[in-house]
Protein backbone atom coordinates (compact mmCIF):
# COMPACT_ATOMS: atom_id res chain seq x y z
CA UNK A 1 0.00 0.00 0.00
CA UNK A 2 1.47 3.87 -0.92
CA UNK A 3 0.44 7.38 -0.05
CA UNK A 4 1.80 9.89 -1.16
CA UNK A 5 2.71 13.20 0.77
CA UNK A 6 2.15 16.96 -0.75
CA UNK A 7 3.66 19.97 0.73
CA UNK A 8 1.59 23.25 0.02
CA UNK A 9 2.51 26.75 0.75
CA UNK A 10 0.01 29.56 0.05
CA UNK A 11 0.32 32.64 2.29
CA UNK A 12 -3.54 33.67 2.11
CA UNK A 13 -6.46 31.69 1.32
CA UNK A 14 -6.75 31.41 -2.48
CA UNK A 15 -6.42 29.30 -5.58
CA UNK A 16 -4.06 26.22 -3.75
CA UNK A 17 -6.97 25.72 -1.23
CA UNK A 18 -9.77 26.17 -3.22
CA UNK A 19 -7.79 23.25 -5.86
CA UNK A 20 -7.34 20.75 -2.91
CA UNK A 21 -10.77 21.47 -1.53
CA UNK A 22 -12.33 20.62 -5.04
CA UNK A 23 -10.34 17.49 -5.56
CA UNK A 24 -11.62 16.27 -2.01
CA UNK A 25 -14.86 18.05 -1.60
CA UNK A 26 -16.70 14.74 -2.63
CA UNK A 27 -15.12 12.90 -0.12
CA UNK A 28 -15.57 15.33 3.14
CA UNK A 29 -19.12 15.97 2.17
CA UNK A 30 -20.17 12.30 1.64
CA UNK A 31 -18.27 11.80 5.32
CA UNK A 32 -20.10 15.14 6.46
CA UNK A 33 -23.18 13.40 5.52
CA UNK A 34 -22.84 10.16 6.45
CA UNK A 35 -25.13 10.06 9.81
CA UNK A 36 -27.73 12.19 7.75
CA UNK A 37 -28.08 15.94 7.98
CA UNK A 38 -31.46 15.60 9.68
CA UNK A 39 -30.77 17.10 13.30
CA UNK A 40 -27.42 18.29 12.56
CA UNK A 41 -26.46 22.10 13.14
CA UNK A 42 -27.90 24.14 10.63
CA UNK A 43 -25.12 27.08 9.06
CA UNK A 44 -26.20 29.28 11.30
CA UNK A 45 -25.97 27.41 14.55
CA UNK A 46 -22.64 26.71 12.94
CA UNK A 47 -21.70 29.90 12.08
CA UNK A 48 -22.65 31.57 15.72
CA UNK A 49 -21.27 28.70 17.40
CA UNK A 50 -17.69 29.85 15.80
CA UNK A 51 -18.24 33.38 16.45
CA UNK A 52 -19.20 32.65 20.00
CA UNK A 53 -16.27 30.19 20.91
CA UNK A 54 -13.58 31.05 18.03
CA UNK A 55 -14.24 34.92 16.53
CA UNK A 56 -10.50 35.36 15.65
CA UNK A 57 -10.95 32.75 12.77
CA UNK A 58 -14.24 34.13 11.10
CA UNK A 59 -12.29 36.11 8.46
CA UNK A 60 -10.62 32.83 7.61
CA UNK A 61 -14.03 30.96 7.55
CA UNK A 62 -15.81 33.28 5.58
CA UNK A 63 -13.05 33.46 3.09
CA UNK A 64 -12.84 29.32 3.15
CA UNK A 65 -16.03 29.09 2.58
CA UNK A 66 -16.57 31.62 -0.35
CA UNK A 67 -13.21 29.56 -1.93
CA UNK A 68 -15.41 26.31 -1.67
CA UNK A 69 -18.32 27.66 -3.06
CA UNK A 70 -20.59 29.25 -0.64
CA UNK A 71 -23.07 26.06 -0.04
CA UNK A 72 -24.87 25.50 2.90
CA UNK A 73 -23.45 21.86 3.27
CA UNK A 74 -19.30 23.63 2.58
CA UNK A 75 -20.01 25.76 5.05
CA UNK A 76 -21.58 23.31 7.71
CA UNK A 77 -18.49 21.23 6.85
CA UNK A 78 -15.71 23.66 7.38
CA UNK A 79 -17.76 24.95 10.69
CA UNK A 80 -16.28 21.60 12.19
CA UNK A 81 -18.85 21.54 14.16
CA UNK A 82 -20.75 18.72 15.91
CA UNK A 83 -19.21 16.67 13.26
CA UNK A 84 -19.62 12.69 12.81
CA UNK A 85 -17.78 10.74 15.09
CA UNK A 86 -14.07 9.83 14.31
CA UNK A 87 -11.53 7.84 15.65
CA UNK A 88 -7.67 7.84 15.55
CA UNK A 89 -5.04 5.75 17.13
CA UNK A 90 -1.69 7.98 17.71
CA UNK A 91 1.36 8.05 20.15
CA UNK A 92 2.88 11.55 21.64
CA UNK A 93 5.76 12.61 24.05
CA UNK A 94 7.74 15.49 24.99
CA UNK A 95 11.26 14.21 24.59
CA UNK A 96 13.29 14.09 27.99
CA UNK A 97 16.15 16.52 26.94
CA UNK A 98 17.12 20.04 27.11
CA UNK A 99 15.82 21.36 23.60
CA UNK A 100 11.98 21.24 23.15
CA UNK A 101 10.72 18.23 20.90
CA UNK A 102 7.30 16.60 20.65
CA UNK A 103 7.30 13.81 18.54
CA UNK A 104 4.23 11.67 17.33
CA UNK A 105 2.64 8.92 15.63
CA UNK A 106 -0.48 9.45 13.36
CA UNK A 107 -2.22 6.34 13.75
CA UNK A 108 -5.44 6.21 11.11
CA UNK A 109 -7.27 4.82 7.87
CA UNK A 110 -4.93 5.65 4.72
CA UNK A 111 -7.85 6.32 2.72
CA UNK A 112 -9.68 9.18 5.15
CA UNK A 113 -6.67 11.04 5.34
CA UNK A 114 -5.62 14.38 3.59
CA UNK A 115 -2.00 13.39 3.44
CA UNK A 116 -1.07 17.66 3.13
CA UNK A 117 1.68 19.11 4.80
CA UNK A 118 0.19 22.89 4.93
CA UNK A 119 2.24 26.03 5.41
CA UNK A 120 0.04 29.30 5.67
CA UNK A 121 0.40 32.83 6.57
CA UNK A 122 -3.12 33.44 7.55
CA UNK A 123 -3.98 36.92 9.53
CA UNK A 124 0.13 37.44 9.44
CA UNK A 125 0.92 34.22 11.60
CA UNK A 126 2.96 31.18 9.56
CA UNK A 127 1.82 27.55 10.91
CA UNK A 128 2.71 24.50 9.54
CA UNK A 129 0.80 21.59 9.96
CA UNK A 130 -0.46 17.97 8.90
CA UNK A 131 -4.00 19.20 7.44
CA UNK A 132 -7.65 17.81 8.06
CA UNK A 133 -10.10 19.15 6.13
CA UNK A 134 -7.98 21.42 4.64
CA UNK A 135 -8.89 24.08 7.67
CA UNK A 136 -7.96 21.68 10.78
CA UNK A 137 -5.04 20.67 11.93
CA UNK A 138 -3.92 16.78 13.89
CA UNK A 139 -0.72 18.25 14.39
CA UNK A 140 1.48 21.51 13.59
CA UNK A 141 3.42 24.34 14.36
CA UNK A 142 2.97 27.98 14.51
CA UNK A 143 6.08 30.63 13.99
CA UNK A 144 6.71 31.03 17.68
CA UNK A 145 7.64 27.94 18.65
CA UNK A 146 4.27 26.56 19.64
CA UNK A 147 3.49 23.00 18.90
CA UNK A 148 -0.18 21.18 19.02
CA UNK A 149 -0.61 17.84 18.58
CA UNK A 150 -3.38 15.21 19.36
CA UNK A 151 -4.28 11.48 19.86
CA UNK A 152 -7.68 9.96 20.67
CA UNK A 153 -9.18 9.98 24.11
CA UNK A 154 -10.56 6.46 24.19
CA UNK A 155 -14.26 7.45 24.95
CA UNK A 156 -17.20 6.59 22.88
CA UNK A 157 -19.73 9.52 24.23
CA UNK A 158 -19.73 12.54 21.82
CA UNK A 159 -21.75 16.05 22.21
CA UNK A 160 -22.27 19.22 21.16
CA UNK A 161 -18.19 20.83 20.21
CA UNK A 162 -16.64 21.14 17.59
CA UNK A 163 -14.20 18.72 15.78
CA UNK A 164 -10.39 18.48 17.73
CA UNK A 165 -8.37 19.58 14.43
CA UNK A 166 -10.28 23.20 14.28
CA UNK A 167 -9.25 23.86 17.72
CA UNK A 168 -5.45 22.97 16.78
CA UNK A 169 -5.92 25.16 14.08
CA UNK A 170 -7.43 28.15 16.64
CA UNK A 171 -4.83 27.61 18.87
CA UNK A 172 -1.75 28.14 16.75
CA UNK A 173 -3.24 30.83 15.26
CA UNK A 174 -3.82 32.43 18.20
CA UNK A 175 -1.52 31.59 20.89
CA UNK A 176 2.01 31.68 21.42
CA UNK A 177 2.36 30.31 24.57
CA UNK A 178 1.29 26.89 26.32
CA UNK A 179 -0.31 29.16 28.99
CA UNK A 180 -2.53 30.57 25.99
CA UNK A 181 -3.17 27.44 24.95
CA UNK A 182 -4.55 26.64 27.91
CA UNK A 183 -7.14 29.14 28.60
CA UNK A 184 -8.11 27.76 24.94
CA UNK A 185 -8.64 23.77 25.89
CA UNK A 186 -10.70 24.94 29.06
CA UNK A 187 -13.27 26.75 26.99
CA UNK A 188 -13.82 25.69 23.72
CA UNK A 189 -16.36 22.79 23.90
CA UNK A 190 -14.96 19.43 21.91
CA UNK A 191 -17.13 16.94 20.45
CA UNK A 192 -15.60 13.71 21.78
CA UNK A 193 -12.83 12.85 24.07
CA UNK A 194 -9.18 13.77 22.99
CA UNK A 195 -6.26 13.86 24.45
CA UNK A 196 -3.93 17.15 22.74
CA UNK A 197 -0.32 17.99 23.91
CA UNK A 198 1.06 21.49 23.90
CA UNK A 199 4.65 22.64 23.65
CA UNK A 200 6.15 25.72 23.24
CA UNK A 201 9.39 27.06 23.02
CA UNK A 202 10.31 27.23 26.43
CA UNK A 203 9.45 24.04 26.73
CA UNK A 204 6.36 24.40 29.11
CA UNK A 205 4.35 21.81 27.99
CA UNK A 206 0.76 20.33 29.54
CA UNK A 207 -1.46 17.48 27.58
CA UNK A 208 -5.12 18.55 28.41
CA UNK A 209 -7.79 15.70 28.65
CA UNK A 210 -10.85 16.98 26.24
CA UNK A 211 -14.09 15.38 26.29
CA UNK A 212 -17.73 16.11 25.60
CA UNK A 213 -19.70 15.21 28.72
CA UNK A 214 -17.36 16.85 31.48
CA UNK A 215 -14.58 19.81 32.12
CA UNK A 216 -11.44 19.36 30.53
CA UNK A 217 -8.65 18.29 32.57
CA UNK A 218 -5.21 19.72 31.96
CA UNK A 219 -2.35 17.69 33.12
CA UNK A 220 1.74 17.63 33.06
CA UNK A 221 1.88 14.19 31.50
CA UNK A 222 4.52 14.20 28.64
CA UNK A 223 3.01 11.03 27.09
CA UNK A 224 -0.52 10.46 25.21
CA UNK A 225 -2.15 7.72 24.02
CA UNK A 226 -5.65 6.38 23.66
CA UNK A 227 -6.93 6.63 27.01
CA UNK A 228 -7.29 9.72 29.53
CA UNK A 229 -6.39 9.57 33.33
CA UNK A 230 -7.72 5.64 32.80
CA UNK A 231 -8.97 3.00 30.27
CA UNK A 232 -12.49 3.27 29.92
CA UNK A 233 -13.22 1.75 26.35
CA UNK A 234 -11.50 -1.65 27.17
CA UNK A 235 -12.00 -3.14 23.94
CA UNK A 236 -10.81 -0.31 22.20
CA UNK A 237 -7.70 -0.19 24.44
CA UNK A 238 -7.30 -3.85 23.43
CA UNK A 239 -6.94 -3.24 20.26
CA UNK A 240 -4.90 -0.34 19.85
CA UNK A 241 -2.24 -1.26 22.89
CA UNK A 242 -3.23 2.18 24.26
CA UNK A 243 -1.73 1.01 27.48
CA UNK A 244 1.23 -0.92 26.51
CA UNK A 245 2.39 1.70 23.73
CA UNK A 246 1.99 4.69 27.11
CA UNK A 247 4.57 2.38 29.42
CA UNK A 248 7.04 1.50 26.78
CA UNK A 249 6.91 5.89 26.14
CA UNK A 250 7.39 6.40 29.93
CA UNK A 251 10.10 3.73 30.31
CA UNK A 252 11.78 5.76 27.22
CA UNK A 253 11.70 9.00 29.15
CA UNK A 254 12.79 7.86 33.05
CA UNK A 255 15.02 5.16 32.76
CA UNK A 256 16.39 5.75 28.97
CA UNK A 257 18.44 8.54 28.62
CA UNK A 258 18.98 9.51 24.85
CA UNK A 259 19.46 11.17 21.82
CA UNK A 260 16.80 13.14 20.47
CA UNK A 261 17.45 10.70 16.77
CA UNK A 262 17.37 7.73 18.79
CA UNK A 263 14.46 8.78 20.62
CA UNK A 264 12.38 9.78 17.26
CA UNK A 265 13.65 6.69 15.87
CA UNK A 266 11.98 4.64 18.66
CA UNK A 267 8.53 5.79 16.85
CA UNK A 268 9.29 4.05 14.03
CA UNK A 269 9.26 0.25 15.83
CA UNK A 270 7.11 -1.67 17.88
CA UNK A 271 4.90 -1.33 20.09
CA UNK A 272 4.65 2.41 18.65
CA UNK A 273 4.38 1.68 15.32
CA UNK A 274 1.56 0.02 14.02
CA UNK A 275 0.88 -2.04 10.55
CA UNK A 276 -3.10 -2.61 12.07
CA UNK A 277 -4.61 -0.30 8.34
CA UNK A 278 -6.70 -3.02 7.90
CA UNK A 279 -8.12 -1.54 11.18
CA UNK A 280 -7.80 1.99 10.45
CA UNK A 281 -5.22 2.19 12.94
CA UNK A 282 -1.85 1.78 11.01
CA UNK A 283 0.61 4.57 11.37
CA UNK A 284 0.81 7.01 8.51
CA UNK A 285 3.74 9.03 9.63
CA UNK A 286 6.01 10.01 12.21
CA UNK A 287 6.43 13.77 12.96
CA UNK A 288 9.62 15.47 15.11
CA UNK A 289 8.72 19.47 15.60
CA UNK A 290 11.55 20.98 16.48
CA UNK A 291 10.28 24.29 18.34
CA UNK A 292 13.27 26.68 18.37
CA UNK A 293 14.57 25.20 14.74
CA UNK A 294 10.93 26.18 13.27
CA UNK A 295 11.45 22.77 12.09
CA UNK A 296 9.10 19.50 11.66
CA UNK A 297 10.84 16.38 10.49
CA UNK A 298 7.85 14.06 8.58
CA UNK A 299 9.75 10.20 9.39
CA UNK A 300 8.71 6.76 7.66
CA UNK A 301 11.15 3.97 8.15
CA UNK A 302 14.32 4.91 5.89
CA UNK A 303 12.67 8.06 4.59
CA UNK A 304 12.86 12.18 6.03
CA UNK A 305 11.44 14.77 5.07
CA UNK A 306 12.53 18.06 6.45
CA UNK A 307 10.57 21.43 6.25
CA UNK A 308 10.64 24.42 7.95
CA UNK A 309 8.98 28.06 7.73
CA UNK A 310 12.48 29.45 6.44
CA UNK A 311 12.71 26.47 3.95
CA UNK A 312 9.44 24.90 2.57
CA UNK A 313 9.91 23.54 -0.32
CA UNK A 314 6.42 22.62 -2.51
CA UNK A 315 7.18 18.99 -3.49
CA UNK A 316 5.59 15.05 -2.75
CA UNK A 317 7.08 11.97 -1.04
CA UNK A 318 5.28 8.72 -1.72
CA UNK A 319 5.63 6.13 0.79
CA UNK A 320 4.78 2.36 0.60
CA UNK A 321 4.35 0.98 3.78
CA UNK A 322 6.14 -2.44 4.89
CA UNK A 323 3.50 -5.52 5.50
CA UNK A 324 6.11 -6.70 8.28
CA UNK A 325 7.73 -5.49 11.08
CA UNK A 326 11.08 -6.49 9.63
CA UNK A 327 10.29 -4.57 6.90
CA UNK A 328 9.64 -1.62 8.95
CA UNK A 329 13.07 -1.21 10.32
CA UNK A 330 14.24 2.53 10.43
CA UNK A 331 17.35 2.71 8.22
CA UNK A 332 20.51 4.49 9.81
CA UNK A 333 20.28 8.34 9.82
CA UNK A 334 23.19 9.80 8.79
Amino acid sequence: MSLTFRAISEDEPGPKWAGLFAEYRAAYLAWWAREGLTGRPTYLECRRALETHMPELMPIYDRLCELAGGGDVEARFLSVYCPPRYLTGCSQAIWSGDEPLLVRNYDYNPHAVDAVLLRTRWQGRQVIGMSDGLFGLVDGMNDAGLVASLTFGGRQEAGTGFGVPLILRYILQTCTTTAEARRVLERVPCHMSYNVTILDAKRRFLTAYLAPDRPPVITRAAVATNHQERVEWKSHARVTATVERERFLLQRLTLHPETQDRFVSAFLKPPLYSLAFDRGFGTLYTAAYHPLRHQVELRWPGTMWLKSFEDFAEDTTTVTYPTTFEAASPAPMH
